[in-house]
């Protein structure tokens, strides 16, 4: 876990990759160079969902999952791989309405949720309930979420980009870093003790203005915006705009790979997510 780099490959060439990289970064500089190296030798980065059976999608909110990688988990599920949805509040603030309580929207919110579930193909919703706009950054919070990656055992743990410049709300940017922090510690067994530990393989985070993957969603889009429809109380008054808004952030992004619509991804294995500067660069 705390060894940040870890040759995964022998160099294609008869120099060692230490030579490579002084070689790389003479003519290219270090950044580029130990990019280069790094997506050799973390071929996952490329390609994230091979040899995964198992995800977790971590959301702040009842509606991130489906809105920040949703062509992305139904293409998951399509493949007949399971997928598991952890929302971190329970909703009860989202909307300009006064005359619909807090305790009613929690209740409407988590059926828009279980039936745009359905859409994807997800298996099951776990629900920790903190009040909307209140998501604690305490251990206790991060317990709580890695009980759940130890439940389920997922391969990849999806989340909203905690490191968005200019995310003003605070359960997404808190709700990234306790995903992160518990699938760092998820393997540790002195972290959280009561349930046995688990090894998350990569990270995969949503909401993303750094992505460093895109995945296909010409065959996709559609269901996305469907399960979108199912939250009604969110997005019925908006939704040409919102509509609008998610075909042209994929319709530009598929451009990367040749795709009419790409969603756009980062991807950091696991173990370089902590006390190395290769999370950054690749």
């Amino acid at each position: 876990m705390y060894i940040c780099f870890k040759a995964k490959i022998k160099s294609g060439t008869n120099m060692s990759l230490e030579e490579e990289v002084r070689l790389l970064a003479q003519r290219e500089g270090p950044e580029n160079a130990l990019r280069k190296i790094a997506l050799e030798i973390f071929p996952e980065i490329s390609s994230p969902f091979e040899e995964t059976s198992n995800v977790l999608c971590i959301q702040p909110h009842p509606d991130d999952c489906e809105y920040g990688c949703g062509a992305t988990l139904a293409y998951l599920a399509d493949k007949g791989i399971k997928v598991t949805y952890l929302t971190l509040t329970d909703g009860s603030k989202g909307t300009t309405n006064p005359s619909i309580t807090p305790e009613e929207l929690a209740l409407k919110r988590k059926k828009e949720q279980e039936e745009a579930g359905q859409v994807i193909g997800v298996s099951k919703i776990y629900w920790l309930d903190y009040p909307d706009g209140e998501l604690p950054y305490t251990r206790e919070a991060m317990c709580r979420v890695m009980e759940v990656i130890r439940r389920e055992k997922p391969d990849i743990v999806f989340a909203p980009d905690p490191w968005l410049l200019y995310e003003p709300h605070p359960d997404h940017r808190i709700g990234g870093l306790l995903a992160s922090e518990a699938s760092l510690f998820s393997s540790l067994p002195h972290f959280c003790r009561g349930t046995p530990p688990h090894a998350v393989k990569r990270m995969i985070f949503y909401y993303t203005s750094k992505p460093n993957y895109f995945q296909p969603a010409d065959d996709l889009i559609e269901k996305k915006l469907q399960a979108l429809r199912k939250h009604r109380s969110q997005f019925e008054e908006s939704w040409q705009l919102l509509e609008l808004s998610i075909r042209l952030i994929m319709a530009a992004y598929g451009t990367k790979i040749n795709a009419k619509y790409a969603e756009p991804l980062r991807v950091i294995p696991l173990t370089i997510m902590h006390a190395t500067l290769l999370s950054e660069l690749i």
